[in-house]
């Protein structure tokens, strides 16, 4: 599943990927914020985006969008199996995606056009890790960081 959140600088970069998944038939969750509402926090819906792909964190992905993208990025990665990843061009949508099997995009709504937001979606979504030794070891090195520090 793909779920979705975002505060109020994210929310209607938010809404504009939620026409494109559903021109391409992709099925998601939105996990707020539902309304614009300049007052929210960020950390509201993205915690609990990132505590729902934590029980889950092979099969389901998330996006999470605020202005810069910093914040949706530090809050989503203080979660257990969640590798979060500021994509602001398609090349890094595809290296988060093979290199560290990033499982939650943060994407930056004050710099990224929704045109761009959706290619980088678009090859974010449909690339896989790669199986080189390299990154195989470097995933094994964050769930053991993980370990250490998610007791």
């Amino acid at each position: 599943m793909l779920y979705l959140a975002s505060d109020h600088r994210g929310y209607g970069l938010k809404e504009k990927i939620k026409e494109f998944l559903k021109t391409a038939k992709i099925e998601y969750k939105d996990f707020g914020n539902l309304v614009y509402d300049k007052d929210d926090d960020l950390s509201d819906f993205a915690s609990e985006l990132a505590k729902k792909i934590s029980k889950n964190s092979n099969k389901d992905k998330g996006i999470v969008i605020c202005g810069t993208g910093i914040m949706a990025c530090v809050v989503s990665n203080k979660y257990k199996n969640i590798r979060a990843g500021l994509c602001m061009t398609v090349s890094m949508a595809k290296q988060s995606r093979e290199h560290i099997n990033t499982n939650v995009l943060c994407l930056a709504a004050n710099f990224t056009e929704p045109s761009v937001a959706w290619m980088i979606i678009k090859k974010w979504f449909t690339t896989d890790k790669l199986n080189e030794k390299r990154y195989t070891n470097r995933l094994k090195k964050l769930q053991e960081i993980e370990k250490e520090n998610f007791k």
